[in-house]
Protein backbone atom coordinates (compact mmCIF):
# COMPACT_ATOMS: atom_id res chain seq x y z
CA UNK A 1 0.00 0.00 0.00
CA UNK A 2 1.33 3.54 -0.72
CA UNK A 3 1.54 5.78 1.98
CA UNK A 4 -2.06 7.33 2.76
CA UNK A 5 -0.87 11.43 2.79
CA UNK A 6 0.70 10.65 -1.19
CA UNK A 7 -2.94 9.09 -2.00
CA UNK A 8 -4.90 12.16 -0.31
CA UNK A 9 -2.44 14.71 -2.17
CA UNK A 10 -3.20 13.08 -5.28
CA UNK A 11 -6.99 13.15 -4.87
CA UNK A 12 -6.80 16.84 -3.99
CA UNK A 13 -4.69 17.58 -7.02
CA UNK A 14 -7.90 15.85 -9.15
CA UNK A 15 -9.82 18.33 -6.98
CA UNK A 16 -8.26 20.87 -7.70
CA UNK A 17 -7.86 20.76 -11.58
CA UNK A 18 -11.74 19.49 -11.85
CA UNK A 19 -12.46 22.84 -10.00
CA UNK A 20 -9.89 25.31 -12.11
CA UNK A 21 -10.49 23.22 -15.78
CA UNK A 22 -12.72 25.83 -17.67
CA UNK A 23 -11.21 28.80 -16.14
CA UNK A 24 -7.52 27.14 -16.70
CA UNK A 25 -8.75 26.27 -20.44
CA UNK A 26 -10.08 29.59 -21.42
CA UNK A 27 -6.90 31.40 -19.94
CA UNK A 28 -4.94 29.39 -21.97
CA UNK A 29 -7.14 30.03 -24.85
CA UNK A 30 -6.79 34.04 -24.83
CA UNK A 31 -2.49 33.63 -23.63
CA UNK A 32 -1.82 31.67 -26.93
CA UNK A 33 -4.36 33.39 -29.36
CA UNK A 34 -2.12 35.50 -31.67
CA UNK A 35 -4.61 37.76 -32.92
CA UNK A 36 -4.91 39.58 -29.53
CA UNK A 37 -2.89 42.01 -28.05
CA UNK A 38 0.47 41.82 -26.47
CA UNK A 39 -0.82 43.25 -23.46
CA UNK A 40 -4.13 41.31 -23.10
CA UNK A 41 -2.41 38.02 -23.68
CA UNK A 42 0.90 38.77 -21.11
CA UNK A 43 -2.47 39.82 -18.51
CA UNK A 44 -3.71 36.26 -18.85
CA UNK A 45 -0.58 34.63 -18.65
CA UNK A 46 0.02 36.21 -15.51
CA UNK A 47 -3.42 35.17 -14.23
CA UNK A 48 -2.81 31.66 -15.50
CA UNK A 49 0.31 31.47 -13.21
CA UNK A 50 -1.70 32.93 -10.73
CA UNK A 51 -3.52 29.88 -10.33
CA UNK A 52 -2.80 27.36 -7.75
CA UNK A 53 0.38 25.21 -9.80
CA UNK A 54 -1.85 21.71 -8.31
CA UNK A 55 -4.72 22.74 -10.36
CA UNK A 56 -2.95 21.87 -13.44
CA UNK A 57 -4.10 18.42 -15.15
CA UNK A 58 -0.69 17.08 -15.90
CA UNK A 59 0.10 17.11 -11.94
CA UNK A 60 -1.88 14.45 -10.92
CA UNK A 61 -0.81 10.86 -11.16
CA UNK A 62 -1.95 7.88 -12.34
CA UNK A 63 -2.36 5.66 -9.18
CA UNK A 64 -3.25 2.20 -8.81
CA UNK A 65 -6.97 1.84 -7.37
CA UNK A 66 -6.69 -0.71 -5.21
CA UNK A 67 -3.15 -0.39 -3.21
CA UNK A 68 -2.67 3.27 -4.61
CA UNK A 69 0.94 2.10 -6.32
CA UNK A 70 2.29 4.95 -8.46
CA UNK A 71 4.41 2.78 -11.01
CA UNK A 72 3.67 -0.09 -13.45
CA UNK A 73 -0.11 1.19 -14.40
CA UNK A 74 -2.60 0.12 -16.25
CA UNK A 75 -4.86 2.81 -17.43
CA UNK A 76 -7.50 0.32 -19.07
CA UNK A 77 -8.09 -1.07 -15.85
CA UNK A 78 -6.70 1.65 -13.51
CA UNK A 79 -4.74 -0.59 -11.43
CA UNK A 80 -1.25 -1.73 -11.24
CA UNK A 81 0.59 -4.83 -12.59
CA UNK A 82 1.07 -6.39 -9.17
CA UNK A 83 -2.80 -5.77 -8.11
CA UNK A 84 -3.67 -7.47 -11.31
CA UNK A 85 -2.16 -10.46 -10.68
CA UNK A 86 -3.49 -10.79 -7.06
CA UNK A 87 -6.82 -10.21 -8.37
CA UNK A 88 -5.52 -12.61 -11.16
CA UNK A 89 -4.40 -15.37 -9.27
CA UNK A 90 -7.74 -14.87 -6.97
CA UNK A 91 -9.86 -15.71 -10.02
CA UNK A 92 -11.63 -12.23 -9.52
CA UNK A 93 -11.01 -11.07 -12.97
CA UNK A 94 -12.80 -12.64 -15.25
CA UNK A 95 -11.36 -14.17 -18.69
CA UNK A 96 -7.81 -13.74 -16.85
CA UNK A 97 -5.75 -16.80 -15.50
CA UNK A 98 -2.38 -16.56 -14.04
CA UNK A 99 -0.32 -18.47 -16.07
CA UNK A 100 1.89 -21.26 -14.61
CA UNK A 101 4.11 -23.77 -16.63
Amino acid sequence: MAKTSAVERNEKRKRLAKKFASKRTRLKAIATDESLPLEERFTARIKLAALPRNSALNRVRNRCEVTGRPRAYYRKLRMSRIALRELASRGQVPGMVKSSW
